[in-house]
């Protein structure tokens, strides 16, 4: 939906003169002293999927903020490109025409901002209804849009009020409904939850989450609090000094840092939460068969599989005794299973897994496409839990 092209941002006068000095390798420092010009964002590549949730993550000054305001231009691209999807053709945002740009900011992206950004003159409803009036619809359409939205972030009987009567998450359930009315594609949110309380944050993060699988928006966020980027993120880019300087799936960054920055920012993580099943299995693929075929899982219980890599691959030995294992899905209460080894889909997480091998007493067999791919025992989750992802033949 969004794709990122070699983009740099530089503020300051005659921007251009840092640019050589970009290719050049030099730092931001660096060009700051030579210049007295700001590099905001340096050489970006990113690629943002339809109904992808990517988080730009950094710490202050990373240029996580400068990034995201080029989507609708609040800030001018220096060099590089920007281009967003509109029907079967990309637009190059940083190089149309301002009539283009305002039909895309008007029609196609949204943005939710900080400091709630609220009319203090207008009603929660006129707030909302706001960018709907710039796209020229009836007072009859734009009011019966706003109340879905306001209905939707739970502010239906605040319709009348002003801003200043409501709390902080209030007010930024507002914006986030403004943002959602004009039905748009994509939608910006800059540090949407930062100056919340929380426990508030938590309650808008979780609410966030529950209207995305609900209106599959292709959603940029920005923060600086990984926890949070790891929760809400299908994708994450990490960014210092205005350059990415890694991105990819939170389990990815988590698992495998690229740089001691990265490696730092992840070193407090839990992982319980983070990492899914299929990223810390041991896989069948390395586990050597028996003379008949069979590939050992478990030798605390002298366990072993049956037509491995099959569909049919259901059938578990212990000793010279065979059962089926169950089943589990999300649906399913963990303190329900029975004293079995569990089938799980590839992308339980691996707190659930952990729970599982609680309760169950077994190890924890991966299911991907109706076959098994892998297993979870006790030395996969110890070295999930302490950082090392070595590779080990059973449980």
């Amino acid at each position: 939906m969004i794709e990122f092209d070699n983009v740099n941002v530089v503020f300051g006068k005659q921007p251009q003169r840092a640019l050589p000095m970009i290719e050049q390798g030099l730092t931001r420092s660096e060009i700051q002293e030579k210049t007295k010009l700001v590099v905001g964002v340096n050489r970006a590549n990113l690629t943002v999927e339809e109904g992808e949730i990517c988080v730009l993550m950094g710490l202050s000054g990373s240029g996580k903020s400068s990034l995201v305001r080029c989507v609708n231009g609040l800030n001018k691209v220096t060099s590089g490109s920007v281009r967003i999807k509109d029907g079967d053709e990309y637009i190059d945002f940083a190089t149309a025409s301002e009539p283009v740009q305002r039909d895309l900011r008007t029609r196609k992206i949204s943005m939710v901002f900080q400091n709630f950004a609220l009319f203090p003159w207008l009603t929660v409803e006129e707030n909302v209804a706001f960018g709907l009036e710039m796209q020229g619809l009836s007072k009859a359409e734009r009011l019966k849009k706003t109340r879905r939205q306001l209905e939707l972030v739970g502010l239906s009987q605040w319709a009348n009020r002003r801003p200043d009567e409501l709390s902080g998450g209030m007010r930024q359930r507002v914006g986030l409904a403004r943002a959602l009315a004009t039905e748009s594609d994509i939608l910006l949110m800059d540090e949407p939850f930062s100056a919340l309380d929380p426990l508030i944050r938590e309650q808008l993060q979780n609410e966030l989450l529950e209207m995305q699988r609900e209106l599959n928006k292709t959603i940029v966020f920005v923060s600086h609090d990984l926890d949070e980027a790891l929760k809400l993120g299908s994708k994450i880019a990490i960014m210092k000094d205005g350059e990415i300087v890694q991105q990819g799936r939170p389990e990815q960054i988590v698992l495998d840092p690229a740089t001691d920055y990265v490696r730092n920012f992840v070193a407090s993580v839990n992982p319980l939460s983070v990492l899914r099943v299929r990223s810390v299995m041991q896989s069948l693929d390395a586990v050597a068969s028996d003379d008949q075929g069979r590939k050992l899982i478990s030798k605390a219980h002298d366990i072993w599989l049956e037509n491995p890599g099959t569909a049919n691959a259901s059938v578990i030995y212990q000793r010279d005794d065979s059962f089926h294992p169950q089943i589990w899905s999300s649906d399913r209460d963990i303190t329900t299973l029975g004293k079995l080894p569990t089938i799980v889909s590839n992308d339980t997480t691996l707190r659930e897994a952990v729970e599982i091998r609680y309760v169950t007493g077994h190890c924890v067999l991966v299911e991907d496409k109706n076959h098994i791919v892998g297993f979870v025992a006790d030395r996969q989750i110890y070295h999930s839990l302490l950082g090392k992802h070595l590779g080990e033949e059973s449980g």
